[in-house]
């Protein structure tokens, strides 16, 4: 198990308690404007320590979580949910999810239509 350490970047924080797949994802996540710490646009390279809030928007949902342990490494999920409060308000109900374009197997490339319709969908 990792050991509780000082201030931690917050990308890396995102990152090792598997908020989001990948570092550099986190990073950019940042450098969108994605994450807040304590209300605070945050930088990838702010430093998070316990007691923070930190707010990930990603994939149409906001994660609210209150840092309770910085850790630098990626740690498996049991020990990663211990090292933060999950604030996060219930995902939204699958009826009220965007709706996807399903194709039948062996239709083959879509048309030129088709391809609108799926990008009018998706929202494009």
């Amino acid at each position: 198990m990792a050991e509780d350490e000082g201030p931690v970047r917050v990308d890396s924080w995102i990152w090792s308690v598997r908020l989001l797949k990948t570092r550099s994802m986190a990073s950019a996540a940042c450098r969108a404007g994605h994450v807040r710490v304590n209300e605070e646009r945050a930088k990838p390279a702010q430093t998070v320590k316990p007691g923070d809030e930190v707010r990930l928007r990603y994939d149409g949902r906001e994660r609210v979580v209150v840092v309770s342990r910085p850790i630098r490494k990626r740690v498996g999920a049991e020990i990663a949910a211990q090292c933060y409060v999950d604030h996060s308000p219930p995902p939204p109900p699958r009826e009220f999810a965007a709706p996807t374009a399903l194709r039948d197997r062996g239709t083959g490339r879509p048309t030129k239509r088709d391809r609108r319709e799926i990008e009018r969908l998706r929202g494009s």
